[in-house]
């Protein structure tokens, strides 16, 4: 386990997020130059691909860390029956959910029930399959529909907020489902489909496009919102959600109803729009 894996363990997680939020929300042109400067150029960010390719022009951090993209610089998989990928960024992990596990890494998983708060709602997704996509800080930070659905339900549940690097993933138990997160329960023509905000270290903010900022306030407790009565339909490929910094989104499907595009595994690089995977 690597020094920085370590500290995260004694760090006060949810501080040092706060104290990173009140950077990123600055609007002292110092503070923002100096921090998407920082970024584009350790990082590698495209800004060319953005709606607004001049870095000067972002109010905040924030405002570019959630940068929108160029009409057409992503697009869906023509295939009318592919499920699409959710966000950029590359695959952690992704294949079955067998006996109600999902792969972490080499040695690690941890189960549908303990990522969802909730043994009813894993039910549906025993046996289905599960794909987790990494956003680093240089991808484009918005989370799309991987399939038409109508809102549920969204559970917040509170945790800790351990990095979600290669090396986190690697050595921390059950790390995704440790960490606080944002669930997001959807009815579509195939069954419930499941997407999993997963907050980190400094990168813990979630913001959905039907009520705004969910993460922060962080949570004590589970705590869920029924939306089944306000008709709240987001169209596949359709923006849904977005990570105020970056993180980590899960996609569980039940059993039975389609297959994961075999040219993905673990580390593979993924776009957002590209075939996921394929109903039957």
């Amino acid at each position: 386990m690597s020094l920085v894996t370590t500290l995260t363990y004694v760090l006060p997680h949810r501080l040092l997020s706060s104290l990173a939020r009140a950077l990123a929300y600055s609007d002292s042109p110092r503070t923002r130059r100096w921090l998407i400067d920082t970024v584009t150029r350790r990082f590698g960010v495209d800004l060319a691909e953005a709606a607004e390719p001049d870095p000067g022009a972002y109010p905040t951090f924030n405002a570019f860390f959630t940068r929108a993209l160029k009409p057409g610089a992503r697009v869906p998989d023509p295939d009318p029956r592919a499920l699409l990928m959710p966000a950029d960024g590359r695959i952690s992990q992704c294949g079955p959910i067998e006996q109600g596990r999902i792969f972490q890494a080499k040695g690690r998983s941890f189960t549908a029930a303990e990522l969802l708060g909730s043994e009813v709602a894993a039910t549906p997704y025993a046996d289905g399959l599960f794909a987790t996509v990494y956003l680093s800080p240089k991808d484009y930070h918005r989370v799309h529909m991987p399939w038409t659905g109508r809102l549920r339900e969204t559970v917040h549940v509170p945790g800790r907020l351990f990095s979600v690097g290669p090396g986190a993933v690697a050595s921390v138990p059950r790390l995704f489902a440790r960490n606080e997160r944002l669930v997001c329960h959807f009815d579509t023509d195939f069954g419930p489909m499941a997407v999993v905000m997963v907050g980190a270290l400094l990168v813990s903010g979630v913001e959905t496009v039907w009520s705004g900022e969910e993460i922060p306030a962080y949570g004590d407790r589970i705590a869920s919102k029924n939306w089944s009565g306000e008709e709240i339909v987001l169209e596949r490929f359709e923006e849904m959600a977005r990570f105020n910094y970056g993180s980590t989104v899960i996609v569980l499907l039940p059993a039975g109803v389609a297959e994961l595009a075999p040219e993905l595994k673990a580390e593979t690089p993924v776009r957002l729009g590209q075939r996921l995977a394929r109903l039957g």
